[in-house]
């Protein structure tokens, strides 16, 4: 059985790597009808917040990732927080230590750096050199870490999913530390251990982790499991090429779904950077399952667009029917059903709701009232208001034919009459459908607001 995991960090929100890094994770799992596992790698305790990593959960499920075992819903490998599994890497350390393929070293750090700053004078990588290898130093050594004793020769060779064929020579690689003095674990070694333990058969990660596969394979050979597969994912850059940051409008995933972004829109958006099927942009999350695969994500990094982004979550909101997106956006269906063509996102649905539907009176736009509501524009606006009189149960077909009638008749263009009153129903002159927008306030609601514009003009 496919069993993937996605492991953040609680040091910060999740961000757009991270979430497209989960995504993939997710859409494998579901694919192959496998398991998605939700792991918290919360060993840097200096960093890591209850804020962060509740803001990681929220984000996880507002974008439809759920998990199948991991914090809240548990699972047959729990606990899923690294820092209440310390006991294991003691085992795992312990019977590494056993087989000959770690070791305790109780090598102070004044020691290494003084190892450090004479590499450096003399112009050489600094490597560990195994000066605790064979001391034998019992349990309970004061101050004493954890080494990986890194073959001396040869090297580890494996194929990527998306980058290919990589070799490392163990030359290369140092004896590093895999467990702290205090019992907590390294990256390398904890994330290794956490696999072995959860049965992880794939792991997807951003390609900055290339160089730690090596290291982490020769641990999973030492502990006697079978390596999983690797995809790495590449980096995702803003326009300028350069790494993605908060100046090229990346921000947390919490900040789109406050922004007004449909998840699934994210959702799209994220799976095209980097992955591609044929020419298609728009997928629904459906079509993402049955078509996600590996040989279509590429190698090369993906540039971030925020404009790209926003013009497909204006498709997504074209394409959700009206009682979804009100229920998104907090609104009445047929308003909803208004705006939906022209809205680039939830916020715009939920400001102009507030403006045109919930007040009694609309906050007029001063410009618009000065050029609209004017002593000139006076008698047609009554005689507006008088036809919304008699033809509004007809409908807004109705409304409009009556209007364009009217504006005939006066020698003048259905601007000339219409936009008097959208200023009086609206308060402004870019509004949705007008007579829709007269239809959804109703009646008498539409009426107070043209006599409240007449009065302003008298």
């Amino acid at each position: 059985m496919v069993r993937v995991r996605f492991a953040p960090s609680p040091t910060g929100y999740l961000h757009i790597g991270g979430a497209r890094t989960a995504l993939f994770n997710w859409l494998w799992a579901r694919k192959n009808k496998g398991v998605f596992v939700l792991r918290v790698e919360d060993t840097d305790q200096s960093r890591s917040t209850q804020e962060s990593e509740q803001a990681i959960l929220d984000s996880m499920k507002w974008l439809g990732l759920e998990w199948d075992e991991g914090p809240i819903v548990g699972g047959p490998h729990a606990p899923y927080f690294q820092m209440q599994r310390l006991p294991t890497y003691d085992r795992h350390a312990e019977a590494m230590i056993a087989k000959g393929k770690a070791y305790r070293c109780d090598c102070t750090k004044e020691e290494l750096d003084r190892l450090r700053a004479e590499a450096a004078r003399e112009k050489r990588g600094f490597k560990y050199p195994g000066t605790c290898r064979n001391k034998n130093l019992p349990r309970g050594t004061p101050g004493a870490v954890v080494r990986f004793r890194m073959p001396d020769e040869g090297a580890t060779t494996f194929r990527d999913l998306v980058k290919g064929e990589i070799t490392t020579q163990h030359k290369e690689l140092q004896d590093e530390v895999i467990l702290r003095a205090d019992g907590v674990p390294l990256y390398n070694f904890g994330a290794v251990v956490d696999d072995i333990e959860m049965e992880i058969t794939m792991v997807a990660r951003g390609d900055d982790h290339v160089v730690n596969t090596p290291r982490q394979i020769l641990m999973y050979q030492a502990l006697e499991y079978a390596v999983p597969q690797f995809a790495h994912l590449p980096m995702i850059l803003g326009a300028d090429k350069q790494r993605l940051s908060k100046r090229h409008g990346a921000v947390s995933v919490l900040q789109y779904r406050d922004e007004g972004y449909l998840p699934g829109a994210l959702v799209n958006y994220l799976v095209r950077l980097g992955w591609s099927h044929g020419d298609q942009e728009i997928f629904t999350i459906p079509e993402l399952i049955e078509k996600f695969d590996w040989e279509h994500v590429g190698a090369t990094a993906g540039v971030f667009n925020p404009q790209k982004l926003e013009w497909l979550n204006q498709q997504w909101i074209k394409a959700t029917p009206p009682a979804e997106l009100a229920k998104a956006a907090g609104v009445s269906p047929e308003f909803a059903a208004l705006m939906q063509e022209r809205a680039r996102n939830l916020n715009e649905i939920r400001d102009a709701y507030r403006a045109y539907m919930v007040p009694e009176l609309p906050a007029y736009d001063e410009k618009a009232v000065a050029k609209q509501l004017t002593p000139q524009s006076k008698p047609l606006l009554e005689e507006a208001r008088a036809l919304i009189d008699r033809t509004f149960a007809q409908g807004p077909q109705a409304m409009e034919h009556a209007f364009r009638t009217l504006a005939e008749q006066r020698g003048v263009g259905l601007g000339k009459l219409a936009q008097p009153v959208r200023v009086a129903a609206t308060g402004t002159t870019v509004s949705p459908p007008l007579f829709e927008t007269i239809a959804l306030l109703g009646k008498e609601r539409a009426l107070r607001r043209i006599d409240a514009a007449l009065e302003r003009i008298r």
